[in-house]
């Protein structure tokens, strides 16, 4: 006796039954359209499937436009609720900035309760070489030097990274934050070698500006050689920015401080002479607590903040334009920070000296509207460029930025003076530095893009 499957039913044939052969053929072809049937589902199942996966596959370059900053410094407390995020990075994203470790966190309890939890299985297993992601954050971490007390978290002792990386949330929530602990030029360097990375920010350096080396060759590494941008931090203090090696050198942007929501004149305490300045005093996220902040001044933040403005401008310009990726010197992109096409199809390019151009013009001094008791100092009409450079910038330049770099809207050129105070500005910065070569971009001078494809 033989058992056929039809469908779930089964039918018994007996070759001695009296059943005719008209019957036998009737049921085979019955039996035989079945089958066929449930073939031709599956096989149907199985397209919609693969279809399913094709799509799955497409859809996983397809994220969003995005910007990545790379702030660097003391370490990055992930577990505060400031770096939280609802979206979790593409694989592509991940593999494209080097991460070879992915650190779950615990998100319940305190910070101690939720940095305990986690010791075992994170950050007693971190090393040098490790570039580490957190999901449900906005920060990949990484801490080349190797030389602290927990690799990549801020200590206990310190929290100035913490309050750095705030300051580019800040300005610009949707940031990928490719952080790295450390001072040296190693650090700044491992930064500079990611492709993927935009902007970097450096808020350290020697006391008083004295003018001895620093970092100034990775900085010069990661504009000149790779097309991105640095912001660097003038010193607290009055001193001159030009022989700073965070701020100085001509490929960088040196930014002092002033009283932004207060009357908007220079601190006292913030270098002169820079190329902008920003905003002195922030409130910040705490570095040992899940939700507290803290109102901070200095440099140190008015730089971070100017990196996250600068990085918002990049991902709306890639918004408008559809394009997906970031950095400048892959071989795709051939040294644009912004490389997509427009609404009529025309190929939009944006590089390095387009951006600081636009930023140069938009920057602005303020009316005299000065409070004796404010510890600031009058920015003055003559000659303002001595104190803040090319001007003020905060977050009200984001939209004339990129109305000019999208050519809706061309900002001014600015007044003669300006334009010859801040061409002897950087012609001292090469000097110091080795005789950079820039090149005069319609109204001042900004670092030509010198990036190269990196094979």
């Amino acid at each position: 006796m033989a058992d056929v499957d039809v469908g779930g039913d089964v039918a018994l044939i007996d070759g001695d039954s009296p059943m005719g052969s008209r019957q036998l053929m009737s049921l085979s072809l019955a039996t035989l359209l079945v089958v066929s049937l449930m073939t031709v589902m599956a096989m149907l199942g199985d397209d919609d499937q693969a279809s399913n996966n094709a799509s799955s596959e497409t859809n996983d370059g397809d994220w969003r436009a995005f910007s990545v900053v790379a702030p660097i410094d003391t370490g990055i407390n992930v577990y505060h609720d400031h770096f939280r995020i609802n979206e979790t990075y593409p694989d592509w994203l991940l593999d494209g900035l080097g991460v070879n470790k992915i650190c779950e966190l615990t998100f319940e309890g305190t910070w101690s309760e939720r940095y305990e939890a986690d010791r075992s299985s994170c950050w007693d297993t971190l090393n040098a070489s490790d570039i580490v992601y957190f999901p449900g954050t906005s920060i990949i971490g990484s801490s080349p030097d190797g030389d602290s007390e927990i690799l990549i978290l801020d200590d206990p002792s310190d929290g100035h990274g913490s309050a750095v990386t705030g300051a580019v949330v800040n300005a610009n929530p949707n940031a990928v934050i490719f952080f790295v602990e450390g001072f040296s030029s190693q650090a700044v360097q491992s930064a500079a070698d990611q492709p993927l990375v935009d902007i970097l920010s450096t808020s350290f350096g020697a006391p008083g500006s004295l003018p001895v080396p620093g970092i100034e060759r990775a900085t010069e590494s990661a504009v000149v050689e790779y097309g991105k941008l640095h912001a660097g931090a003038a010193d607290n203090s009055p001193s001159p920015a030009i022989q700073d090696a965070t701020a100085g050198p001509p490929w960088s942007i040196g930014i002092a401080g002033y009283a932004e929501e207060g009357d908007d004149q220079k601190e006292i305490m913030s270098g002169s002479y820079p190329d902008i300045s920003a905003d002195w005093t922030q409130v910040l996220p705490n570095h040992d607590d899940i939700d507290g902040y803290h109102e901070t001044s200095g440099t140190s933040f008015a730089t971070p903040k100017t990196a996250g403005i600068l990085s918002a401008v990049l991902e709306t310009l890639r918004v408008e334009y559809n394009d997906n990726s970031s950095g400048a010197e892959t071989s795709t992109r051939n040294g644009m920070l912004v490389s997509g096409v427009d609404p009529a199809g025309e190929i939009i390019e944006i590089q390095n000296a387009d951006v600081r151009d636009a930023l140069n013009r938009s920057a602005w001094y303020p009316n005299l509207n000065w409070d004796p008791t404010s510890g600031t100092v009058p920015v003055s009409p003559v000659a303002p460029c001595t104190q803040t450079g090319w001007g003020l910038v905060n977050m009200s330049n984001v939209e004339p930025i990129i109305a000019h770099l999208n050519g809706s809207e061309t900002l001014s050129d600015r007044p003669s003076d300006v334009v010859t105070c801040m061409n002897l500005n950087q012609a001292a910065r090469e000097a110091y530095w080795g005789g950079y070569p820039s090149v005069l971009l319609n109204d001042g001078w900004v670092t030509p893009n010198m990036a190269a494809s990196r094979d």
